[in-house]
This record gives C-alpha cells, sequence and structure tokens, in this order.
C-alpha cells in the first residue's frame, strides 16, 4: 500500500477520486496528494478518526492543512503509549518515490480521548465533513454503540461496508432511510480496492466540490 501504487491502482479501477484516511493519522497524506496530482487523481485528505466511544469517524477535509490542523489535535487526545512493532506492526511514514522515510512511534491503532460531539465540531470548525463509518458493522460502528445516529449530528451521509445489502440493511433499520449513502473500500491491501461503488455530479473534480455535495 505505497502512495503510487494505491493511486496507480485506483486509476485501473476506473476511479476519479479518492480518500485515504489512515487510522488516528495523517502522516502520509502528503505524500499520497502528490502522487495522486501526478497521476491525475484527485485525493481527498482525510481521516479514519477513533473516537473515546469506540466509533470510527471518517472525516475528510478540503486542503491539507486543515487536517494536518486536525491531525495535531487528534495526536494530543491520543493515549500515551509506544507502539510495539512486534505485535502491531510497522507504522511506516513514505516517500514520493514510495520508500520509507520514517516511522510513527505512538500507538495509532487504539481509540483517542476525543468524542464522538467534540470531533465533529472540530471537523466542521475546520471547514470538513464528518461521515459515520460502516454503520451497518457490529464494531465501531455509531448505530452498534449508540443504538441510534443521533439526529441533532446534521448527517447527511452515511456509511455502509462493501459486504453489506444496503436494502436487507434498511428493511432492519427504516429510520435511516432519509440518510443518503457511499460505500467505501475501505482496503488495507490493493487488491481490496473496489471499482466505482459511487457515483456524484458535482462541479468540478475537486476536494471543495465534493465536500459541499456532501454537506
Amino acid at each position: 500500500m505505497t502512495p503510487n501504487n494505491i493511486v496507480n491502482m485506483a486509476l485501473l479501477k476506473g476511479l476519479d477520486m479518492i480518500a485515504v484516511t489512515d487510522h488516528n493519522s495523517a502522516r502520509n497524506a502528503e505524500t499520497i496528494i502528490e502522487a495522486g496530482r501526478k497521476a491525475g487523481i484527485e485525493v481527498v485528505p482525510g481521516m479514519e478518526l477513533c473516537t473515546t466511544e469506540e466509533v470510527h469517524l471518517i472525516c475528510l477535509f478540503p486542503q491539507l492543512t486543515p487536517l494536518l490542523e486536525f491531525e495535531e489535535i487528534v495526536y494530543e487526545h491520543l493515549p500515551p503509549f509506544r507502539n510495539r512493532e512486534d505485535i502491531f506492526g510497522t507504522q511506516i511514514i513514505m516517500d514520493a518515490e514510495d520508500q520509507p522515510c520514517g516511522r510513527e512511534s505512538r500507538l495509532l491503532s487504539g481509540a483517542s480521548s476525543l468524542d464522538i460531539e467534540t470531533a465533529i465540531g472540530l471537523v466542521r470548525n475546520l471547514g470538513g465533513v464528518v461521515i459515520p463509518a460502516h454503520v451497518n458493522r457490529e464494531s465501531y460502528s455509531m448505530l452498534n454503540t449508540l443504538g441510534v445516529i443521533p439526529e441533532d449530528y446534521h448527517f447527511k451521509f452515511l456509511e455502509h461496508s462493501k459486504n453489506c445489502i444496503l436494502p436487507v440493511f434498511l428493511e432492519k433499520h427504516p429510520e435511516l432511510e432519509g440518510y443518503q449513502w457511499i460505500c467505501s473500500s475501505d482496503a488495507h491491501f490493493l487488491s481490496q480496492i473496489l471499482e466505482r461503488e459511487v457515483s456524484v455530479e458535482i462541479r468540478r473534480k475537486s476536494c471543495e466540490a465534493l465536500l459541499e455535495f456532501f454537506r
């Protein structure tokens, strides 16, 4: 899952835009955006945040700068543990030539101490968009953890995982029929990157236009 391999596989899959949302981190965002620019594919700056309730939120931003500002806040709220590479693997930072240029030493796989409401407010104040991740799953799902998608959060879109049959899921949860949906690869290997699952019409192929649509 190197930057150039990701964008080139996305091109082979016929994708116009992708978001790379590493868990609680954005250390590889600048490199993947640069790789996308060279290949002609738009990369949305993003992060998959794990809140203190252990809910995963897709956090998307219009530019790199607000994402990095958000990352600083997230890092302040991560548990003070170092990554155990012998257990969790190496958290590699890549350069534009697909070579390792560093390692993230702090543990990224756990939950932050940011609660859902605070996290949503932070992202939106930075011009970003929050989409609850894989709400159909039994783990790390807002629906499973809270038992409901609170209307007070004013979400327009929800995400379901690629193995979810949405009409069947909505039969069990008719209260969610008013939302619009995206399906993401949630790929941890190149082979898991999906072909087009979601198509939208936006003013131009840009992060700003996509986020405007999601709002």
